[in-house]
């Protein structure tokens, strides 16, 4: 592997789903090799939140079509080294003396210097892509149902003033195609942060009745939805956009999106609260119109 002194483009945030660019290196990684190329619109697998999984595709070279069967982080000292992936990267997402690279796991190697194409698989990101949107609607919807639950200011309020559950009690979220799975903690410093529990069992299908009638009415509102973009380098911090008819909501975003609330036919959710009282887990679903 030669010198690598720059990290990977993306254009994904944009919405690509197709692109063509030439091999910086490729490696043996675990589950094949992996390949790494200028510019891509493949999203990986972020390994500081590592929410949205990586895109599947193809890569085409020489006549051969080569299935893409994942997409990680990995990175490299500029100074010379070995690339590494997820969890053995030791430094924090985006330092400047690290090249950050999307790296795409393919069954063999494929030479440097050449010229591939790259296709991602359109149906299954878009169903993430929806998956996502719902997500972060599902975060303010659930902000603004909860909002009475607060004995004092919160610590933190969301984009449209609300206290911001969400991002105080957040332990964990994951998106599936078409949804998400999201985990919070209740416990005692959310508690003192003065979020109040008690009580939550017995209001699980009020709150889920609310969270479901706000996202109900931001799908017809048809809101435009885009990500901010301050570059094309991977580790870029990129904002999630959306203009609900309560104010503009902006929320930090990796990930791939739909472009209008609109493209959501329906989104519901199903809450679930642990006999302890101390975790709740927020599952959202919804069908692409």
């Amino acid at each position: 592997m030669g010198d690598i002194k720059e990290s990977t483009t993306v254009t994904f945030p944009a919405g690509a789903v197709t692109g063509r660019s030439r091999v910086v290196a490729a490696l043996p990684v675990d589950g094949g090799w992996g390949v790494v190329v200028a510019e891509t619109p493949f999203h990986p697998l972020d390994t500081a939140w590592p929410d949205q999984p990586g895109d599947t595709g193809v890569l085409r070279w020489d006549e051969l079509e080569l299935p893409v069967a994942d997409c990680v982080t990995g990175a490299v000292p500029l100074a010379g080294g070995a690339l590494l992936t997820g969890e053995d990267v030791p430094v924090r997402r985006g330092d400047p003396d690290w090249a950050w690279l999307v790296v795409h796991v393919l069954e063999r190697r494929v030479p440097e210097d050449e010229v591939v194409e790259l296709d991602v698989e359109p149906v299954r990101r878009r169903a993430l892509s929806a998956g996502h949107t719902g997500c972060h609607l599902m975060a303010l919807a659930l902000n603004g149902a909860l909002a009475d639950r607060w004995r004092k200011d919160a610590p933190r309020t969301d984009a449209l003033g609300r206290p911001d559950f969400d991002q105080l009690a957040i332990t964990g979220s994951r998106i599936v195609p078409n949804g998400s799975v999201d985990t919070y903690r209740i416990g005692k410093s959310l508690r003192k942060r003065g979020f109040v529990a008690e009580g939550l069992a017995d209001e699980l299908d009020e709150i889920t009745t609310a969270v479901n009638g706000r996202l109900a009415e931001w799908i017809a509102a048809d809101a435009g939805v885009r990500l901010d973009v301050p570059s094309e380098e991977l580790t870029a911090r990129r904002l999630w956009r959306c203009d609900l008819p309560e104010g503009k909501a902006s929320l930090p975003c990796g990930g791939t999106h739909l472009r209008r609330t609109g493209q959501l036919g329906t989104a519901r959710v199903r809450l679930e609260l642990s006999d302890a009282g101390d975790e709740l887990v927020v599952e959202t679903r919804v069908e692409s119109a």
